[in-house]
C-alpha cells in the first residue's frame, strides 16, 4: 500500500536528479549515502528524495564506525551552544560553524513543576522542551539549517519550500543570512503574523489558493519543470537532509537530562517527520553508547480538525487516510502526512499512542502553559499540552515517569487563537477605583 502511494514521488525524484546539480564528492561529514527506508537500496548523496527501486522515502545513512563513545561525548560537550555541537552526527561539513547561518538550537529544557501540578504529574518528572527560542521562534530553524548546507553542497542558488507558515519564515531568514535568493509558497489564508514574518526577510512570498497539500503538490510540479532549475526545496528535493535537523531535539533532550533517555515524550504531528526523526536520534544515541539503552514511549499529538494519524492509530489501521484540515492549529494542518505510516509504527513499537484534541482544548492548553510556566506557545504547543493532559486523564501516559512535552513555536505567531484574552479591568488612576475593581 505504501509503495503505491509513493510511485509518483519516485518519478519526480528521477526528474530532480536529471535537472539539478549533483556532485557525488560533496562533503557532508559523516553522511555516506542515501538509503531507502523501505527496501534499504542505497544511492550516492544528491538532491533526490524517493527510491527508484520501490518508491520509498530516502534518508541519510552514516558512517559512525570510527567513533568512541567517551571521546564523542567530550567533543559534543566542548562544542558550540547550538545544533553544530552535534556536527559529527549530522550531514554537514566539519567547518559548518564557520559559515554564515542562523546557528539554531540548544533551546531550554524547562522543568515544569507548576504545569505538572496542574496536570497531575509527579514533581520533577515533567519537562517542556521550548523551541520557541530559535532565531525565527520555531523548531523549523533546525531543519532549514541542515537543508541549507545541502543546498550549498549541491550548488543551488534559490532556497524554497512549501509551508504552513513557520517554515516559510525560517527559509527566508536562513537564505538572507547565507546570501541566497528565497521564494517560498504558503496557503493564502495563513495567520497574518506568520505571513509578515515570512515576508520581512525580503524574499518572494507566494500565496497559493488552497490548503497545504495543494501547495505541496504545486511545489512537486515546479521541481520537475525547467522553471525550478537551481531551486533547492528544503522539504522536497532536499528533504532527506532537512529532516535530520529534527534529530537534534532528541540529542539535546538527552544531553540536558544528563545523557539520559526520557521515559515518555509527546511530539506534535504535521507531516510526521519530526516524530520519526526524534526516534531516529534516540536510537542513534543508544547505538553510539552515549545513553543507556532502556524502553521509552513516543506519543503523537494532533488537532481534532486535522487528525489523520490519530484516526488511523485508534482504528488499528496501517494506512493513513487523508483528511481536509479544519483547525486553528494551522502549523499542523497537513491532511496527507508523508510520514504518517511511520508514526504509527513508532507509536506502536514503543508502546506510545496518537491522540487528538479539539480547538477549544488547544486554546485552554495554551493558557494553562502560559499561566503555569510563563511559556507562551503557538497552537502546536497547545496541541501537545492538551494531548498530554488528555493522555494522563485517560490513564495512557504514566504521571510518575520522566516526560518531555514539545513546544515547537512562539505564541506571538498565532495571536488570533487567544484573541479574547485581554484587560482584567479598566480603572481611573486612583486607589479608590483600584479597590472598587476588587484588585486590592
Amino acid at each position: 500500500m505504501r509503495k503505491m502511494r509513493r510511485k509518483g514521488l519516485a518519478s519526480m525524484a528521477v526528474q530532480t536528479v536529471e535537472s539539478s546539480t549533483s556532485n557525488p564528492t560533496v562533503d557532508l561529514g559523516p553522511a555516506a549515502a542515501l538509503s531507502c527506508r523501505e527496501c534499504g537500496h542505497r544511492v550516492p548523496l544528491g538532491p533526490v528524495f524517493a527510491c527508484e527501486e520501490c518508491f520509498g522515502p530516502l534518508e541519510i545513512a552514516y558512517d559512525f564506525s570510527a567513533y568512541d563513545a567517551e571521546e564523542l561525548r567530550k567533543r559534543i560537550e566542548a562544542g558550540p551552544s547550538n545544533i553544530w555541537r552535534y556536527a559529527p552526527l549530522l550531514p554537514v561539513p566539519a567547518d559548518v560553524a564557520d559559515k554564515p547561518n542562523l546557528n539554531p538550537g540548544w533551546t531550554k529544557l524547562v522543568k515544569a513543576d507548576h504545569l505538572a501540578r496542574e496536570l497531575g504529574v509527579e514533581p520533577g518528572k515533567l519537562f517542556v522542551k521550548d523551541d520557541s527560542g530559535n532565531p525565527t521562534h520555531s523548531f523549523k530553524d533546525r531543519v532549514v539549517a541542515q537543508a541549507l548546507e545541502a543546498a550549498r553542497a549541491f550548488g543551488f542558488t534559490t532556497l524554497s519550500c512549501s509551508s504552513t507558515g513557520n517554515l516559510a519564515g525560517a527559509v527566508g531568514a536562513a537564505a538572507a543570512r547565507a546570501g541566497l535568493r528565497s521564494c517560498v509558497f504558503i496557503p493564502h489564508d495563513l495567520e497574518q503574523g506568520k505571513v509578515v514574518m515570512a515576508a520581512v526577510y525580503g524574499g518572494e512570498l507566494v500565496g497559493i489558493e488552497g490548503n497545504y497539500d495543494d501547495v505541496n503538490r504545486f511545489c512537486s510540479e515546479l521541481i520537475g519543470d525547467p522553471a525550478g532549475e537551481g531551486w533547492g526545496f528544503v522539504n522536497v528535493n532536499l528533504r532527506p537532509y532537512y529532516a535530520e535537523g529534527s534529530k537534534t531535539l532528541a540529542y539535546e533532550i538527552c544531553e540536558q537530562l544528563g545523557w539520559r533517555l526520557p521515559d515518555q515524550i509527546v511530539v506534535p504531528i504535521a507531516s510526521g517527520s519530526q516524530l520519526t526523526k526524534i526516534d531516529k536520534g534516540l536510537q542513534e544515541l543508544i547505538k553510539l553508547g552515549l545513553v543507556e539503552d532502556k524502553p521509552y514511549k513516543i506519543f503523537g499529538a494532533q488537532a481534532e480538525g486535522c487528525s489523520p494519524v490519530s484516526t488511523a492509530f485508534k482504528a488499528g489501521h496501517d494506512v493513513v487516510r487523508p483528511q481536509k484540515p479544519n483547525t486553528i492549529a494551522k502549523s499542523l494542518a497537513i491532511g496527507n502526512p508523508a510520514d504518517g505510516p511511520y508514526v504509527l509504527d513508532i507509536a506502536r513499537r514503543t508502546g506510545g499512542f496518537v491522540e487528538d484534541v479539539t480547538d477549544e482544548q488547544v486554546v485552554d492548553a495554551i493558557k494553562v502553559l502560559a499561566r503555569t510556566e510563563g511559556i507562551f506557545a503557538e497552537t502546536a504547543g497547545g496541541v501537545t499540552v492538551g494531548v498530554t493532559r488528555k493522555l494522563i486523564e485517560n490513564g495512557v501516559l504514566d504521571p510518575s515517569l520522566t516526560t518531555v512535552v514539545l513546544n515547537t513555536g512562539d505564541g506571538l505567531k498565532t495571536l488570533d487563537a487567544v484573541a479574547g484574552t485581554g484587560l482584567t479591568a479598566t480603572i481611573r488612576p486612583s486607589l479608590e477605583s483600584f479597590r472598587a475593581a476588587g484588585l486590592a
